[in-house]
């Protein structure tokens, strides 16, 4: 990443900034960890606070930040462990509704600054949780409390913008994020060898490869894939489905693989996702809700024909340059993807128009100008 370095003027102390990860999806681990690399850059003190597994696979020490091991939010602990790691900080900035509760308790009486000023907490919204019935109603007062004890609420789309509004957030804004494009080795990797590699272990050589990831839970709608993948048994070849994820759902989804002779393979958490992605003929995204999604991102950045159902950021993030079908239509989502794999043309179509909207979004060096704005703005003195 190249950067336009903004060291703090001579005798000024580097803001020294906390960033809080609770769970950790992969799109704001990902987004931490180039954050970080890219405020280290622009002479900012960066610490992150995340569980100790998502240090072994980011490493954010690698990026020029320090790290403190926090545990998961059902630990205890993790709001003591917070509270030093944040003594010192000129501005905490959480990511994730359960990091930022986390936070807001460590700061109890948000320490207020020799200048009078309290530390403030600026929190990322990178999703929202899928709660129902009662849970939705805790779920609904978290948010509330987040939004108003932040400073600054960013949204990762439009939609998480105005839900922070509607919560009473002070100060909502969008803050589009960019996720890391390929480094080292993989960068420079043969695409076709790459590509027929992958198609080989998957044992999709002479059928066309359609690819689907993301954690196995409920909201992913995986189950209305599964009822699509019956009408494209009558396509020849058949396609294989390969879904790509763990979660509490793979046992039913595995049990209803087998019974009904489904052409899918579960293939489990992989750290290849980038490279089995470019090997498809058509990504998949079923899920019920998204807001940035991180395998749109990478199906349009890598040229791959997406359908995706028309949910919550994802119109916003894709343009026209996906076929979009309604949540839970099983019969809209197997008729794309079988006119995809019959158009050859409309692919090809799709993939310069992914390349080209993927152009259109902000870069790594534009989120962390973005973001360090807002942390400069919350630096100010107030005005007396």
């Amino acid at each position: 990443m190249s950067h336009v370095s903004s060291q703090p003027p001579q005798g000024k102390p580097p803001l020294r900034t906390v960033q809080v990860l609770g769970g950790g999806s992969v799109g704001s681990s990902a987004h931490v960890r180039s954050l970080a690399a890219g405020l280290v850059a622009r002479g900012v003190r960066v610490t992150v606070c995340a569980p100790t597994e998502l240090d072994r696979i980011y490493d954010f020490a690698g990026a020029g930040a320090s790290f403190v091991p926090v545990p998961r939010r059902s630990d205890p602990a993790s709001v003591a462990a917070l509270r030093t790691a944040c003594a010192d900080a000129d501005l905490i900035h959480a990511h994730g509704l359960h990091a930022a509760i986390r936070s807001s308790l460590a700061l109890p009486a948000r320490r207020v600054k020799a200048d009078g000023r309290r530390t403030p907490l600026v929190v990322t919204w990178h999703t929202r949780a899928h709660a129902e019935g009662a849970r939705a109603q805790v779920q609904r007062l978290l948010e509330k409390r987040v939004a108003k004890a932040s400073a600054v609420v960013l949204g990762t789309s439009s939609e998480l913008v105005d839900r922070a509004r509607s919560r009473g957030a002070r100060d909502a804004r969008l803050a589009p994020i960019a996720f890391p494009a390929p480094r080292g080795a993989e960068a420079h990797e043969d695409p076709d060898r790459l590509r027929h590699k992958a198609r080989a272990e998957l044992g999709a050589v002479d059928r066309p490869l359609l690819m689907a990831v993301g954690s196995l839970d409920r909201h992913r709608g995986y189950p209305t894939l599964l009822d699509a993948t019956r009408a494209w048994r009558a396509l020849d070849p058949v396609p294989l489905l390969v879904i790509a994820g763990e979660g509490p759902q793979r046992g039913a989804l595995q049990r209803r693989i087998d019974a009904e002779g489904l052409p899918v393979r579960l293939v489990g958490s992989r750290s290849d996702v980038r490279e089995l992605l470019a090997a498809a003929d058509v990504a998949v995204l079923p899920s019920r809700w998204e807001s940035r999604s991180v395998l749109a991102h990478e199906a349009l950045h890598g040229g791959v024909p997406l359908v995706a159902t028309a949910v919550g950021g994802v119109p916003e993030l894709v343009g026209d340059a996906a076929e979009l079908v309604p949540y839970g239509d099983a019969s809209a989502l197997a008729g794309a993807v079988a006119g995809l794999l019959a158009d050859p043309a409309r692919r090809e179509w799709l993939r310069g128009r992914g390349l080209a909207q993927a152009a259109s979004w902000p870069t790594e060096d534009e989120t962390v100008a973005q973001i360090l704005s807002v942390y400069d703005e919350l630096a100010q003195p107030f005005a007396h």
